[in-house]
């Protein structure tokens, strides 16, 4: 794929299985210096709350999210898209699915944490709606690197709007 060409792509998003593996791992490694192994996406994924989806284009997976479902909050564990592919409405569509799993009555907040030296994840994650709302210092195992929290919490008005619009896209296409 030509990631010159500036087109925003339609993707499908679905439970991630293990046939995925080596796609995500690619993605994994292509996207991050301190990467997860196999052994670590297993590790979570057997976890009984935590579930992983990938976003599909022309039978490719080009992005994959982690993330542990809580009394009250989804937290999204890892979370990725091809490098070759970013910035063509990927990251948005699987996040706008998560946003969709949230209810007043229940799951009300999506959590992440991200490295303070990642500003293009902080940027995309603030321009959907997410705030930072704390440092944790010194927080990964790899770095003395901080991170910063991000969260962005249910509103009733933005879900109508994410449901319509993701009822018009299944109508479309």
């Amino acid at each position: 794929m030509d990631a010159t060409t500036d087109f925003e792509i339609n993707v499908h998003i679905r439970w991630m299985i293990r046939r995925d593996m080596p796609e995500v791992l690619g993605i994994e490694n292509g996207s991050f210096e301190f990467s997860w192994s196999e052994d670590d996406f297993i590790r979570c994924l057997r976890q009984r709350n935590c579930i992983g989806m990938v976003a599909e284009y022309d039978e490719r997976v080009v992005g994959f999210m982690i993330y542990e479902l809580h009394k009250n909050q989804l937290h999204v564990l890892n979370f990725a898209v091809r490098p070759d592919i970013r910035r063509r409405g990927v990251g948005r569509q699987m996040v706008e699915k998560l946003i969709g799993k949230l209810s007043q009555q229940r799951r009300n907040r999506v959590l992440l944490e991200i490295r303070e030296t990642n500003l293009a994840a902080q940027v995309f994650f603030r321009n959907l709606g997410f705030m930072a709302t704390s440092v944790l210092r010194d927080y990964y195992d790899d770095t003395t690197e901080d991170a910063y929290v991000m969260q962005y919490r249910y509103r009733e008005d933005e879900a109508l709007q994410i449901e319509s619009t993701n009822r018009i896209t299944r109508l479309a296409g």
